[in-house]
């Protein structure tokens, strides 16, 4: 999967470690699956030539048959996956055993003692791709290793310029965007120090590289509950966020395998999910977008003002019991606090989407005493704990509150239209690469944006239902 532009199809759910994948792709240790029939695109693909000694030199490497059904191809999305014969739904279509899986347990036994918990798994996985690309045609590796995407093919936002990530600046994209590089340099640096005592890489190993195949691990490996790996021919595999096919780990029978959510033709492209993973991490981790995203979210992000009379008071219920707990960066404000919003289905519904933790948060804002702030207080402590999961006992306390919310939810759908406005005229069909990177930041912003209307349409007809409520009282 060189290129996964655009697949028509998981984050910075922008609070990132909220909806991450383990920090990769989406797989599960449990073969008991059930699929419901479901519209998708289909899409045709041809055979990859440069590939096709791929599969029989996995295959003789594992020792058993990898797959029966499907070859290496070519399709609109660039490497990819598809069926060289009619494939029925619920049929196992690939099984890779994790003996041909790159993982940290590749790295010698010397590297992996002197490495500190400040090296991450995806860092330690890259940095056996590093080791194995040193190697050259000399890895036992590299028939997988030399068709792994070249450095400049990804369009990952932590390879953007400055001027491409002013295209997302609204979005906490760029602030995950700008925590990830910092990440990254620190994680460098420590196996610099790791490998300049233990091998005779040290020399070798640059920044750049380093980058660019902790790039490929993000964007390729999948983790389970013993690890991380990269699982060769499953990794080529692309992305449709409506799929219900993923890949399963059968610790067991120590294989990887997939089964398929429905019947294919001969010829087609063969898809599966990488999760329910909106534009924001699709974006940052794997470098692509969906023009429709049914699962994309916002960040919306609260603070006290440093001018209202009961800023610490306030500032603290909200770090005690409204944050829910994650921040993207330490170089966010402190005092800010960001929630995650959902698409609201229905306006007229609970507004499910609207998480209770962001409601708590504005009518901790709407009042005006410390004397209502205890009150929410005690009123936790008798419940289950949670400050201001139900509404304020003086309705016009409540309806402040939630004008908070629509003002707020406003200025950020102005900022997001503001910066939609500047990407156009679009070239939908993105033959260039800052084209199609224009046309990525469109996706994710305008998914942001139809995100926040309908919160924000959500929020406006509770507010009409609490004054007529108030107004028959």
């Amino acid at each position: 999967m060189p290129s996964r532009w655009p697949v028509p199809s998981t984050a910075l759910a922008i609070l990132w470690a909220a909806t991450r994948r383990s920090d990769l792709r989406r797989s599960i240790s449990s073969p008991a699956l059930s699929f419901e029939p479901r519209f998708q695109a289909k899409v045709n693909c041809c055979l990859d030539d440069e590939c096709a000694d791929f599969l029989p030199w996995l295959e003789r490497k594992a020792g058993a048959e990898v797959s029966s059904v499907l070859s290496i191809g070519k399709s609109v999305h660039g490497r990819a996956l598809c069926a060289n014969k009619a494939i029925k739904s619920g049929v196992c279509i690939m099984r890779i055993p994790f003996d041909v899986q790159l993982s940290p347990d590749n790295l010698s036994p010397q590297l992996k003692s002197s490495m500190g918990k400040d090296i991450g798994h995806v860092a330690k996985l890259a940095l056996v791709v590093l080791m194995e690309q040193k190697l050259g045609m000399h890895s036992e590796w590299a028939p997988y290793i030399s068709r792994l995407p070249l450095p400049g093919e990804s369009n990952s936002t932590i390879f953007w310029s400055e001027n491409e990530l002013a295209m997302v600046s609204k979005s906490l994209v760029y602030e995950e965007t700008m925590h990830k590089k910092r990440k990254m340099i620190t994680e460098f640096q420590a196996i610099k120090r790791t490998i300049a005592s233990s091998t005779s890489l040290s020399e070798d190993v640059i920044f750049e590289d380093f980058k660019h195949a902790y790039s490929l691990v993000e964007s390729r490996a999948w983790g389970s509950c013993s690890g991380y790996s990269l699982i060769p021919f499953a990794d080529f595999v692309n992305h449709d966020g409506l799929s219900k096919a993923i890949v399963l780990h059968d610790e067991d029978k120590r294989l990887s395998e997939v089964i398929s959510d429905r019947d294919y033709a001969s010829g087609e492209e063969v898809l599966i999910s990488y999760g329910k993973l909106p534009n924001s991490i699709l974006l940052v981790d794997f470098g692509f977008t969906l023009s429709h995203n049914i699962h994309d979210e916002v960040s919306m992000q609260i603070n006290v003002s440093k001018e209202d009379p009961l800023f610490k008071l306030k500032a603290h219920l909200l770090e005690r019991h409204c944050s829910p707990g994650q921040r993207i960066s330490k170089d966010l404000t402190p005092q800010a606090h960001s929630f995650i919003i959902r698409e609201v289905r229905s306006v007229e519904g609970k507004g499910t989407g609207i998480p209770q933790s962001l409601r708590a948060a504005v009518r901790v804002l709407a009042c005006t005493s410390s004397c209502e702030l205890r009150d929410m207080t005690e009123e936790a402590a008798l419940n289950d704990g949670r400050l201001g999961r139900r509404p304020l006992k003086n309705p016009d306390r409540e309806i402040q509150a939630h004008y908070i919310l629509k003002s707020r939810i406003a200025q950020v759908i102005k900022d997001h239209e503001s910066s939609i406005m500047i990407l156009r005229p679009l070239d939908l069909l993105g033959h260039s690469k800052p084209e199609r990177r224009r046309l990525m930041a469109y996706h994710l912003l305008t998914g942001e944006l139809r995100v926040l209307k309908s919160a924000s349409a959500w929020v406006i007809n509770h507010i009409r239902n609490l004054q007529e409520q108030r107004a028959t009282d």
